[in-house]
């Protein structure tokens, strides 16, 4: 069952742009907000325990709960900015008060992490900053000025275009890395 609800907040993620270009003129929002406050609240008791998972659980339900109550279609176009700026801030925050995220990531597969690698760590959490400010902008403009198709577009698949090869480049590097090391 854990696997099943950890596999779902990602797909609502992955197909929430989608789920409002069809379903925006037929569903109300507030069905939108109620479905989607479902989704993290089954994911709620996992949240609870990873650093900032508490933090994102409270923003993503105040998010629901602003939708429901102000039934504004235009903010459900607002989702994927609020995430890029969340994970803006979880992994900005980490910068400045340590240990960067990707360094929290890489402990749990390896917790003896060498003192070598924790510079690299470091430095792949500012390229994803970076990203999260890259897209949060494009998003938020996209909400604000595009049509829904193109808002569609980008956040339902240009968006994870982009992501893919930080991840494969990222995964690339540092295989790179550890055999010359």
């Amino acid at each position: 069952m854990r696997k099943l609800i950890n596999i779902l907040l990602p797909l609502v993620g992955v197909l929430y742009p989608f789920l409002v270009y069809f379903g925006m003129e037929t569903v109300a929002p507030p069905v939108f907000a109620l479905a989607l406050a479902a989704v993290w609240l089954l994911r709620a008791p996992f949240l609870w325990r990873e650093p900032g998972g508490r933090w994102m659980l409270g923003v993503a339900l105040a998010y629901c709960a602003m939708l429901a109550v102000s039934g504004e279609s235009s903010l459900l176009r607002w989702y994927p900015t609020l995430i890029s700026l969340f994970l803006l801030f979880t992994f900005g925050l980490s910068l400045a008060y340590g240990p960067p995220v990707v360094e929290r990531i890489a402990r749990v597969r390896e917790p003896d992490l060498p003192a070598a690698a924790i510079p690299y760590t470091r430095k792949v959490t500012w390229v994803w900053v970076g990203f999260f400010v890259f897209n949060a902008v494009v998003s938020a403009v996209l909400t604000l000025y595009a049509p829904l198709k193109w808002w569609t577009l980008y956040n339902g698949l240009i968006v994870y275009f982009i992501m893919g090869p930080l991840f494969v480049g990222e995964w690339l590097l540092r295989k790179r890395l550890r055999v010359n090391a």
